[in-house]
């Protein structure tokens, strides 16, 4: 806890460099919890549209290496606001009492968490992973939650090999057959295994939302510091992301093009389909067509808490209230989709 508080110090000065304010615009360093591909584009579409120009906002995007990455670089305040898996963010907040960071804005209303195995290696159904390979990259979210997906569908840990892998090689490597399955975001596996040429048929996506966990998935972080001293801009950055989100959603090949211009390299193409992924299965849910984007339902919120208590030992009793806020949520009726 002390090198955390040490760390904390300096980066707050370094906060002070990165969010500075000029007569008209505050300038803010955001940091994504992955590399820039589809379901990144809202931010860039606020950007692109002129939402956070309008907001009186210059938002500087950078990328990250996985939500595990992300959540440090926001609660020492090197980052005042990002974007990282909520449940890594509440495991990490009891392991770092009082770090000031919390979410604040739900945008994965249905966690991308999944193992993606493939028909051919004997991976179909959760069933299918006892006596399997399994390649997790440490860092990631959908590995940080596969303890509680077992234990919903009854698989026994010991009973799967789980190999440590890269982020780089993770796909790749069950390409290749080196692993049977991988944990991964749905959207991003799926189609970096299209890419990579294993034909769509043989690709098993198994949804962990699908099969028995309750949990929220990746969310609007922000440095309580930061927030509670500029509440008016952190909103109108959260109103600036749904404007974002509004704009892609109703022209996904937009989406894709604003993301291309942060990222020549990729398949634009792909990426659309990305997006388009993630639009329909994460963010535009029977929930948030109903109460738009953003909040989260407190029943729902408590029963995947309990459900993390099952494979996550707390160090100090749960409590939401530290792990999420609608303080700084534009109204409803600002934050519906369609």
């Amino acid at each position: 806890m002390k090198k955390f508080i040490a760390a904390a110090g300096f980066a707050f000065a370094v906060m002070g460099n990165s969010v500075a304010a000029t007569a008209d615009t505050t300038k803010i360093a955001f940091t994504l919890d992955w590399k820039f591909e589809g379901p990144s584009a809202a931010y860039f579409a606020a950007a692109d549209n002129g939402h956070f120009e309008a907001a009186g906002l210059e938002v500087e995007t950078a990328a990250g290496r996985g939500s595990l990455d992300a959540i440090p670089k926001v609660a020492t305040g090197a980052f005042p606001i990002g974007f990282a898996d909520i449940n890594s963010l509440i495991k990490f907040l009891d392991q770092n009492p009082g770090a000031p960071v919390t979410a604040v804005m739900m945008v994965y209303d249905k966690p991308p968490f999944a193992v993606i195995g493939r028909a051919s290696r004997g991976v179909s159904a959760p069933g299918d992973l006892a006596g399997k390979v399994l390649g997790a990259p440490p860092p990631d979210g959908a590995w940080a939650q596969f303890p509680a997906f077992a234990s919903a569908n009854g698989i026994d840990m010991a009973s799967v090999t789980v190999e440590p892998v890269g982020f780089p090689t993770r796909e790749p490597m069950l390409a290749e057959g080196n692993v049977d399955a991988i944990t991964g975001f749905s959207f991003s596996s799926f189609l970096n295994l299209v890419r990579l040429g294993v034909p769509e048929d043989d690709i098993k996506v198994i949804l962990m939302a699908d099969h028995g966990l309750e949990l929220y998935g990746n969310a609007i972080i922000a440095n309580t510091n930061y927030a509670k001293a500029n509440p008016e801009k952190v909103t109108a950055f959260l109103g600036a992301v749904v404007a974002g989100w509004k704009d892609v959603i109703a022209d996904p090949a937009m989406g894709a093009a604003a993301v291309a211009k942060r990222n020549p390299a990729i398949d634009t193409a792909l990426e659309q389909r990305r997006l388009q992924i993630a639009i329909d299965g994460n963010v535009l849910t029977d929930y948030t067509m109903e109460n738009g984007i953003g909040g989260i339902d407190a029943d729902r919120f408590a029963a995947g808490l309990k459900q993390l208590a099952e494979t996550y030992e707390f160090k100090n009793a749960p409590d939401a209230s530290l792990y999420f806020t609608d303080a700084y949520l534009p109204a409803a009726a600002d934050r519906m989709l369609k």
